[in-house]
């Protein structure tokens, strides 16, 4: 998923264990005093048009995050994914775990189309979940930040929605954001069609006045290398916009997500500090 060619996923902590991150859903523990408080709230007419929302009990008024997950834009579900949802909420946030349409019944931009539809229905409901509708932020991991960058740093996405100006702060971990040429069958059944490649590139849509972006990469990740994140961040400093990066050492492409879990959170600070990011940049107005 780099322009240096997907290679077969590490396998970093999980490995040992034989397990999925998706199976940090059903085992291991859980952050306390947050819940599952909404399931699959429509924001399409199509099945995976739908998205969990997880908040802390009693929320009100608290910033809130769309989270999306990876799968290299042709697996993955929010049913998976809870563990990582509930552990960033019990951070004082409201987030809302989207599905969207993948590969192969759709193909690029359709899945960028149902983050921005997402995260703009997010911002709509946001007050009846708890959450700040003036105080959203988009994060994803993998896939999932390509998403989150995309309709961070590309305005066409959110233009097309009811609220355009609705994202205050966007934060990738693990992202493919300059994955030129499309030479492995991820990107090229997602992104191969595509008449003008650059268009599906992060990178492409660096712009001075982006809103404050947090990066963070694993030094050993062999599945997004980390040159990804360095060139993101290197070209929004080189404009001017405001931006963050922070390399893991020795965390593998799953490691890095896998620290939201209590499981494994003492590996690395990285809940923390992306937690950290968004109660700076979605702060009081």
């Amino acid at each position: 998923m780099t322009r240096r060619g997907l290679i077969a996923p590490a396998l970093g902590i999980l490995a040992a264990a034989c397990s999925p991150l998706g199976l940090l859903n059903a085992v291991g523990p859980r952050d306390r005093g947050v819940r599952r408080i909404t399931r699959s709230v429509a924001y399409g007419d199509q099945a995976r048009q739908t998205m969990d929302v997880y908040a802390p009990d009693g929320a009100s008024g608290l910033p809130t995050i769309v989270f999306f997950y990876g799968g290299g834009w042709d697996s993955g579900s929010k049913d998976l994914y809870g563990w990582a949802a509930q552990a960033l909420a019990a951070q004082g946030f409201v987030v809302a775990l989207p599905d969207y349409r993948i590969v192969p019944d759709v193909v690029f931009p359709t899945f960028v189309e149902d983050a921005a539809m997402a995260t703009a229905r997010a911002a709509e409901l946001a007050p009846t979940w708890g959450g700040d509708p003036d105080r959203l932020g988009v994060a994803g991991h993998s896939a999932g930040a390509h998403l989150a960058m995309l309709v961070a740093l590309d305005r066409r996405y959110m233009a097309r929605t009811s609220r355009p100006d609705t994202i205050r702060a966007a934060a990738g971990l693990a992202g493919p954001y300059e994955f030129l040429p499309f030479n492995v069958a991820a990107s090229i059944n997602a992104f191969g069609h595509v008449e003008d490649p650059l268009q599906t590139q992060p990178l492409t849509f660096a712009r001075p006045d982006a809103p404050p972006v947090w990066l963070g990469h694993g030094t050993a990740d062999v599945t997004v290398h980390d040159e990804d994140s360095i060139l993101l961040d290197a070209q929004l400093r080189a404009l001017g916009a405001r931006s963050e990066l922070r390399l893991y050492p020795d965390l593998t492409h799953e490691d890095l997500i896998a620290t939201f879990s209590p499981l494994f959170r003492k590996k690395a600070p990285v809940l923390a500090e992306v937690s950290d990011f968004f109660h700076r940049t979605l702060g009081p107005l």
